[in-house]
Order: C-alpha cells, then sequence, then structure tokens
C-alpha cells in the first residue's frame, strides 16, 4: 500500500512562526514539501506501531495520516527537547489509544469460541460486526537490505501470534508493553508519553508481560526451518492447494495444525479435521486455485486467488503460516479480497500468471 501524498491538510499557522511553549523562541514552520522531507522517513517504523497497537494494517495507515496531519498542525509547539522521532510516537500512540477507545480489540476465530469438533453440515454465517485481526505485508515493514539486523526484529515484532495475543491487553498496557519491550524506551520516557508515573509504568509493564506469556507461544516454539528446506515445504503446500491434493496437503501439518478462516467465524484444530474440512469445502477442483508466495507478519504467505465460474481467477485470500519443527502448525486464511491492494496485488489474476504451471513438489 503506497504511503499517501503528505499535503497541506486543514488549517495551516501563520506564516512567520508559532511561539514555542515555555521556550521563548519561534518554531519556524516548515513548507508542506520540507514537513514531508522532515517525516516521511519515520513513516514505516510508524506504521508498524500503530500496526501492533491496532491489529489492522488499515487502521494503522490511517492513524498514521491522522498523527502527520495532527504534526503539521501543532508543529510551531515543537520545542526540540525531545526528537522528532519521539514526538512523532507520542502522537501516534495517543492517536492509536483514542482509536482502541471507539473500535476495539481485532480477534482471530481462535479467540472468540471453541474449535469445531465436526465438518459436517452448513457453515455458520459471518460475523460483519466483528473487526477481525488483518495481516501486515512485511513489504511494509520498516529497514533496508543494509540493516538485515532491523528487519528480523521488525518481523519478530509483527509475528501474528504476537499482534492477536496484544489484542487482549488493556489499550495503555499494550502501549507501554511495545514502548518499553520493542521500541527500548526507559521507564521515563513512556512516563512522559503517558502522562503518569515510572512506577505505574513499570507496573503496567509486569502485567503486560505476564498476560503475554500466557496468550503468545515463546521464540523457541517458533523456529522455522533453513531457507532451503522452508522453500521445498512452501513448494510442496503451493502445489497441493493447486493440485487439489489433500493428501499431499496433510502430509506437510503437523498432528495439531490449525486452520483459521476469518471472518468465517468457525475454526479447526486437529490435521484430521483440517484435512476433512479441506477436502469436503475448500480442495475439490485441480486448478481452481493459484497460489503466490509472500511474506507477512515476518511469516511465509501466500495470496491466493481462487477461480471463479467465469474462468476468472479473482482475489480470495492473503494466507498466512506458522512453521514448526519442519512442518505446517497453523494457517490463517484471511478471506478478504480488500487486504490485496495493501500486498501491492490485483483484484483478478493476469491471464499469464493464471496459465502459469502448477509447481511440482520439491
Amino acid at each position: 500500500m503506497p504511503a499517501a501524498a503528505i499535503g497541506q491538510p486543514g488549517s495551516r499557522p501563520s506564516d512567520g512562526g508559532v511561539q514555542g511553549r515555555g521556550t521563548g523562541t519561534v518554531a519556524a514552520m516548515p513548507g508542506a514539501d520540507e514537513f514531508a522531507r522532515l517525516t516521511e522517513p519515520f513513516r514505516p517504523e510508524l506504521l508498524a506501531h500503530c500496526y501492533r497497537m491496532l491489529g489492522s494494517v488499515y487502521d494503522a495507515e490511517d492513524q498514521v495520516q491522522e498523527t502527520l496531519v495532527r504534526a503539521w498542525r501543532s508543529y510551531g509547539e515543537f520545542e526540540g527537547r525531545a526528537s522528532l522521532r519521539t514526538w512523532l510516537y507520542r502522537i501516534a500512540t495517543n492517536a492509536c489509544l483514542r482509536a482502541i477507545e471507539t473500535r476495539g480489540r481485532r480477534p482471530l476465530p481462535s479467540g472468540l469460541a471453541s474449535a469445531s469438533e465436526t465438518t459436517d453440515g452448513s457453515l455458520p454465517p459471518v460475523r460483519p460486526e466483528v473487526s477481525w485481526l488483518q495481516p501486515f505485508p512485511d513489504a511494509l515493514l520498516p529497514g533496508g537490505p543494509a540493516d538485515p539486523a532491523a528487519i528480523a526484529v521488525s518481523r519478530e515484532s509483527v509475528r501474528l501470534a504476537l499482534i492477536a495475543a496484544l489484542q487482549y491487553l488493556p489499550a495503555r498496557q499494550r502501549a507501554v508493553l511495545l514502548l518499553r519491550d520493542v521500541l527500548g524506551w526507559r521507564a521515563a520516557e513512556v512516563a512522559n508519553l503517558l502522562d503518569t508515573s515510572t512506577t505505574a509504568v513499570n507496573s503496567a509493564l509486569q502485567r503486560a508481560r505476564a498476560q503475554l506469556r500466557q496468550a503468545a507461544p515463546a521464540k523457541d516454539e517458533m523456529r522455522e526451518p533453513d531457507d532451503a528446506d522452508k522453500r521445498a515445504l512452501l513448494d510442496r503446500y503451493a502445489a497441493a492447494f493447486e493440485n487439489a491434493d489433500v493428501a499431499a496437503l496433510m502430509g506437510l501439518l503437523r498432528e495439531d495444525a490449525v486452520l483459521e478462516m476469518p471472518p468465517q467465524p468457525i475454526w479447526f484444530a486437529g490435521r484430521d479435521l483440517v484435512g476433512r474440512f479441506m477436502a469436503a469445502r475448500v480442495l475439490t477442483e485441480r486448478g481452481a486455485f493459484k497460489m503466490i508466495p509472500t511474506t507477512a507478519n515476518g511469516q511465509p504467505a501466500f495470496v491466493a486467488y481462487l477461480r471463479e465460474s467465469d474462468g476468472v481467477h479473482r482475489a480470495h485470500a492473503i494466507q498466512v503460516l506458522t512453521i514448526s519443527a519442519g512442518r505446517i502448525d497453523r494457517i490463517v486464511s484471511f478471506n478478504d479480497a480488500a487486504l490485496f491492494p495493501a500486498f501491492g496485488m490485483p483484484h483478478v489474476l493476469p491471464a499469464a500468471a493464471a496459465a502459469a504451471a502448477t509447481p511440482v513438489p520439491g
């Protein structure tokens, strides 16, 4: 999803600067182009921060835009006692806290009900009143090719299980945990941002860590195979989908594998149940699916296109996979075509791509 251009939002303070509070100095007001130049380097990390807070790539983009609008309008109040980055994080965090008050948390199906024990019968209706968790494209994460350490940290901090677990923390605890443990802020800095005491920050951090330990998997439970083995596993997964080969797919799953499909509220736990559901309702026709590899939430993922009755493959789902001990532990299939623009993918798969040969299992 390309960054929205920063124009001249709303009313602008008068030319010539605005008096800085308590400093006795005049803060020069930059032009729109200069403001964009100053703030654009921080956009990727602000977007990732807002996503961790909100669990939605589109809500995160909205709050980044809100942050930049507020920063533009109040730039004359920026006293320079903190860095521009810190000031922007202050605005972004408070914007997210306000958004959480009105929108609530974003769950996965496994956070709302127990796993289904049968694949028989009709599927329950989708729940339009639920705002579901969304995946986050790795292409939008901060860091670059020259900074592999930053990339690794960014990916680890947006793992799908972690983002899902964060949704169960109270909003301010969520903010404290992210500012302290992900961004590495000092307790005094977080207290200043949240207008509270360092004692309150440390207490909130302890409670947040304790709750997160119960909900999120440990790092050693999320280890993935080496690149070559992972590529082969993912090739076999894509081939199983495109060939409608349920037996091949089941051979890639752990015995306790989980399948979730928001906005469908039903979910399945256990390889046999997942396989039966796939055979009955998903993998019923060879060539129905076309799978395009991508990455999301620091994890392997696929953009899934489904062939419709007119023979055209159209946007169907973003599938995010969790791999553990050389097998697939969890499939979260976000069945929402509205997510495709965030991943830079068209709603209709071009004919040349749709006609490409199905991958051969490695």
